[in-house]
């Protein structure tokens, strides 16, 4: 069977250089907040394009945090796309805020700039764009639509945007990320030395270097080894993007038929996925041919019960995209023998 992800593939990649991290911060005893994180903060900083990074405990942390600096609390409302995952939402209600769902793309399975037009109201603070699945959402025409700060949900989306459009980026390192930790872990990238700054406080208790806490604020700090291993494996990220384009472009050469998210030049494709109109059929088809497969999110946020009181108009793109999206095996691991295997069962999918 090929898997949907094998993560022993990736970890065994780089086994013997993060053994030697590993012994160098033992050896040194400075496990948080130490050169580790500073070095991996300023390689990020570069790659993303932003003028500051900050490394903090997850994405989720890293979303919360960022509208946490720009003010956001109870009584405000933020705009998030139905279709993405529940860690979206969840960081808007951390800040005692109420998420509104706006409806996405059919194809692009991205927020729709219209839609989140429309969702507007006096208490909009900000947007959210998800960069869904590793494909950049048009931004700038949401910043153009709403006009409100936007935030980038950038958890699936390492490499595919180089540059920060709205005020600020948050980035998961989850470990099953393009960029993916042996822990969690996020990061926020901003051009706004300000916001950067904040955020920092925030990720120690509100504490300042006087020892001084400032802001009322929880433990959201990354370890040292978990900076230390994605220092390590940051150099391998382009090419591993550019394998999953090949993954990917052989899977839609051989089933030009099925229903892939829609395409972009700066796809980084950290799922390859499928729209099927009978998705237990075309995931039994799969699995007979020896493919696994997941499902990517199986609910839109407006269908999802612990945020139903929050849904206020209706997103049909995103539940027509939530009750048909299936995830092939698409990581840079894969063999050329098994990427064969997986083109050959979807060549005669039905659609």
């Amino acid at each position: 069977m090929v898997p949907a992800f094998d993560l022993s593939r990736r970890l065994a990649r780089y086994r013997a250089d993060y053994l030697k991290i590993v012994g160098r911060v033992l050896d040194n005893g400075h496990l948080l907040l130490g050169p580790e994180l500073s070095q991996f903060e300023s390689d990020f900083e570069v790659f993303a394009g932003g003028d500051a990074c900050v490394g903090v405990a997850s994405g989720a942390s890293a979303l919360q945090m960022i509208l946490a600096a720009l003010g956001v609390g109870p009584g405000d409302e933020v705009i998030v796309p139905a279709m993405t995952a529940v860690p979206t939402a969840a960081a808007v209600c951390a800040v005692g805020a109420a998420p509104v769902f706006a409806d996405v793309n059919a194809s692009s399975a991205a927020l729709d700039p219209a839609s989140a037009a429309a969702a507007v109201t006096e208490r909009t603070k900000a947007v959210i764009a998800v960069h869904l699945y590793g494909r950049p959402a048009e931004v700038a025409l949401i910043v153009a639509a709403t006009g409100v700060p936007v935030v980038e949900d950038c958890a699936q989306s390492h490499g595919a945007t180089r540059t920060v459009t709205g005020v600020a980026a948050a980035y998961s390192f989850y470990p099953t990320k393009n960029l993916g930790g042996v822990g969690d872990g996020g990061a926020v990238v901003t051009d706004d030395k300000r916001l950067a700054d904040h955020v920092r406080r925030q990720r120690v208790h509100g504490l300042t270097d006087s020892y001084e806490h400032v802001l009322v604020s929880q433990n959201f700090r990354m370890s040292e080894l978990e900076a230390g291993w994605l220092a390590l494996t940051l150099p391998f990220l382009a090419a591993d993007n550019e394998r999953r384009r090949h993954i990917v472009d052989a899977y839609r050469a051989a089933a030009p038929q099925l229903g892939w998210h829609r395409s972009h030049a700066d796809h980084v494709y950290h799922l390859a996925v499928v729209n099927a109109a009978d998705r237990v059929g075309f995931r039994a088809h799969l699995a007979a041919n020896g493919v696994a497969t997941a499902v990517h999110y199986p609910l839109a946020l407006t269908q999802q019960p612990a945020y139903a009181k929050y849904v206020t108009q209706p997103c049909p793109n995103a539940e027509r995209w939530a009750a048909g999206c299936v995830s092939v095996p698409c990581f840079p691991e894969l063999t050329d023998d098994e990427v064969a295997q997986v083109c050959a069962a979807l060549q005669s999918a039905p659609a």
